[in-house]
């Protein structure tokens, strides 16, 4: 080929190439959004109305495992291959906040017909919150309280559900003492969260000096634990694993425990796995607290924006509309997750159904666990603690001096980086 032959190609293939991507730039804008599980699935159907009225956006889809989510998320920044926008645990949010990952929303809030923080449950809400700046929006939310057998309670001489610790302690030994072969209640020694639920309704955080050190050996966390262990003490709890049991909801219904604690998940499963004749003796109650209705933890799935998306806007126009009410209860309608927008509670479906207004309820008291990125490692480790405690292994002072001395190792970095930036 001669020299001009090759300077003509050449022209004609960066014309080509820049007629591309002119009409690609005249084009719509694709964004690309990583979802979790079944959300994955339903937020596409959710999104096909979004399209169609944003006809400038077009949105790419990907589903990730729940399993495998957070590992993927995090090579994919590492790799600077984050999408525009994703779903992440609330637990999550701490650990790509502190990579710099995911961009603050606050100037993005409040805007008129958006996102209007007064309408959502303050303890979800602030799950979202690092350091006063908001780096989610909360898409669906879950909190943890107590599924009872109304029967057996009322057998049993209980007219009402607990609301102290107290008044669970004296209705779990009612129950035991009618038919000592069960229990009061299941706690699972595989789990943490149970645990987690009681100690948030304390006043006391779970870690001081802004999340440097354990605080597990304040008062407040003592009494938690000791009440925790006085029920495994007392025969009122089986001590086993969740796994030892084949069947929770074959077991609930057969009254080998009276109450459960868990989330808004199990209330579809006990419509679906309770005999027939079982379905009209259960019910959900708020978490009974030390002096009253208590806290619980508050969970679910957020949305962000990752700081690489070249598209930030667009993106935040989708988080917008999946944070609309009428799109909240049509994804609750979907899936069964909780809407964490008090206006999206007006849901017909949501209203008149018995076993969700306590979770309405006690959304109003629920508190996020430790903002930290290591906050998940403390939490297995708080699993490990307690179990050796209820065997027998340890004793209260015992433990909580362990989970501290734990605790204290795993946030050793934490405290180099505060104390570097401090220095900064």
């Amino acid at each position: 080929m001669n020299l001009r032959r090759r300077h003509w190609v050449a022209g004609s293939a960066l014309a080509l190439l820049l007629a591309g991507c002119e009409r690609r730039k005249d084009g719509p804008v694709e964004l690309r959004l990583w979802a979790m599980g079944r959300e994955g699935e339903v937020v596409k159907e959710l999104l096909a109305d979004f399209e169609k009225i944003n006809p400038g956006i077009r949105i790419k889809v990907q589903q990730l495992p729940w399993l495998s989510a957070q590992e993927k998320l995090l090579t994919a920044f590492a790799g600077d291959v984050t999408p525009d926008l994703c779903q992440l645990g609330n637990t999550w949010i701490p650990q790509f906040a502190a990579l710099g990952a995911i961009e603050p929303l606050g100037d993005r809030i409040d805007r008129a017909g958006g996102v209007m923080s007064a309408d959502y449950f303050p303890g979800i809400w602030a799950s979202n919150q690092i350091d006063a700046r908001l780096f989610g929006v909360p898409w669906y939310v879950d909190t943890r309280l107590i599924y009872y057998r109304k029967d057996l309670l009322l057998e049993a001489g209980v007219a009402k559900p607990p609301a102290s610790w107290a008044e669970w302690l004296e209705a779990m030994r009612a129950v035991k003492q009618r038919s000592p072969q069960n229990y009061g209640v299941l706690l699972p020694l595989n789990e943490y969260e149970q645990l987690l639920s009681l100690a948030l309704q304390q006043d006391a955080p779970l870690l001081r000096e802004g999340g440097r050190f354990g605080d597990f050996r304040h008062a407040d966390f003592r009494a938690t634990l000791q009440f925790y262990l006085d029920i495994f003490k007392a025969g009122l709890a089986p001590r086993l694993s969740a796994t030892a049991i084949s069947n929770v909801w074959d077991e609930f219904a057969k009254g080998l425990f009276t109450f459960y604690i868990s989330g808004p998940w199990n209330i579809g499963e006990f419509k679906r796995r309770l005999p027939p004749d079982k379905q009209h003796t259960w019910m959900t109650a708020p978490l009974p607290g030390p002096h009253g209705p208590g806290a619980s933890v508050a969970g679910g799935a957020s949305l962000v924006v990752f700081k690489a998306s070249q598209h930030k806007e667009e993106a935040w126009k989708v988080i917008e509309y999946l944070s609309q009410p009428e799109v909240q209860r049509r994804f609750y309608q979907i899936t069964g997750n909780l809407p964490p927008r008090r206006s999206a509670w007006a849901d017909p479906a949501l209203r008149g159904d018995p076993y969700s207004a306590a979770f309405r309820e006690q959304l109003e008291r629920a508190k996020s666990p430790p903002k930290v990125p290591e906050w998940e490692r403390i939490g297995t480790e708080m699993r490990i603690v307690t179990e050796a405690l209820v065997a027998g292994r340890m004793t209260v002072e015992q433990a909580v001096t362990e989970l501290d001395a734990r605790t204290d190792r795993i946030l050793e970095k934490r405290r180099w980086m505060l104390d570097q930036r401090g220095r900064a």
